[in-house]
């Protein structure tokens, strides 16, 4: 298939308009639109066909309670690097949706899979992560598709997180994501307008 110039246009409108979105309608998704970001997870590439990411959706009360708890206290704790008029503007970044948000993903990466056999992975173990990370990306691209938004939540203990989904001792916490429709659709991003950090051009240069 030879993709045209309607294709790229309408993949610079996806890229041009993702954001990390920290804030959400408490609108549901719906069953239909959560199976074809399934789906589109299914076609992220991943080491030697690994497949390493392994998604619980938290959907328990008292789990996202613990979650946010997780985040609050690891919130706090970061603010702390900050002298005071940078962490009151830290502060005021709002940085997590996870109170309204409707769908919670915890995406994680299996570090020792049998699938893929191994391939691609004895020099760089770490690209069992970056394919979990792929994924994570192709499921962002995917939901603004679909007219929503996501949040990465990193400010998380990640071992916390693990133990309170009680997971395997093999799974490794790669993404805690917020899904749903944003409150407000901006094509510039939050960082940015509140002057916190400027996008930077990709260094890339022949050697």
């Amino acid at each position: 298939m030879e993709l045209s110039q309607t294709h790229r246009d309408a993949l610079r409108d996806i890229l041009r308009w993702r954001r990390d979105v920290r804030h959400f309608l408490p609108d549901p998704i719906a069953p239909d639109v959560l199976d074809r970001l399934r789906a589109a997870m299914d076609m992220s590439p991943s080491v030697g066909n690994a497949r390493p990411w392994r998604v619980l959706q938290v959907t328990t009360p008292a789990l996202r309670d613990a979650v946010i708890a997780n985040f609050e206290a690891a919130n706090a704790k970061a603010a702390q690097i900050y002298d005071d008029a940078k962490r009151a503007r830290y502060n005021n970044l709002k940085l997590a949706g996870l109170k309204v948000a409707p769908v919670h993903l915890a995406v994680f990466t299996e570090a020792d899979t049998a699938q893929g056999h191994g391939l691609g992975r004895q020099s760089m173990p770490e690209m069992l992560s970056y394919s979990t990370v792929a994924a994570i990306h192709t499921l962002w691209l995917a939901a603004r598709a679909e007219n929503l938004g996501l949040g990465w939540v990193s400010i998380l203990d990640p071992a916390a997180i693990a133990k309170t989904l009680d997971v395997p001792d093999n799974w490794q916490l790669t993404g805690y994501l917020c899904i749903g429709k944003a409150a407000a659709d901006d094509d510039t991003p939050l960082l940015h307008r509140k002057d916190w950090q400027e996008n930077t051009p990709t260094v890339w240069k022949e050697v």
